[in-house]
């Protein structure tokens, strides 16, 4: 029996739902990145789960900055709206703190896979705070 074998693979109905659910989860740059140039953002906000000064040195253009740590038990967000987190990248899991605090509060998310990093991977463009031409390098996470 072959090493990716010796697990059977699930029936396709079930495999079906649990795709489905992952899904629902998460999102990817590419499909943000494609609604962005498809000027189709309605329904959702970016939301950058790292510290302020992270926020400052690069962000995915759009988001808003609501620090995991620092999250209020009232928040004064749109109850319509699915927030997508995102922080550094895979090693990070400041957006999954994020998300969690997020729907403890009763607001609908998913998670952007990869964070920042995989975002500027794809060569997808960021806002920063710093000067233009500053070149903005790898942004300490500050989670």
């Amino acid at each position: 029996m072959t090493n990716a074998l010796r697990f059977p693979a699930a029936d396709p109905h079930i495999a079906a739902a649990h795709f489905a659910a992952e899904l629902a989860f998460e999102t990817d740059p590419d499909d943000v990145h494609r609604d962005m140039q498809d000027g189709n953002t309605q329904g959702y906000v970016l939301v950058e789960t790292r510290a302020p000064e992270a926020f400052a040195q690069a962000r995915i253009p759009g988001a808003i900055n609501l620090p995991y740590r620092d999250l209020p038990e009232r928040l004064d967000l749109d109850p319509d709206l699915v927030y997508i987190c995102y922080c550094e990248s895979f090693q990070c899991n400041a957006a999954t703190k994020g998300a969690l605090a997020l729907a403890q509060r009763g607001y609908r998310v998913k998670r952007l896979s990869g964070g920042i990093t995989a975002w500027r991977e794809a060569g997808y463009p960021v806002e920063s705070d710093q000067l233009v031409g500053a070149g903005v390098s790898k942004v300490a996470c500050h989670c």
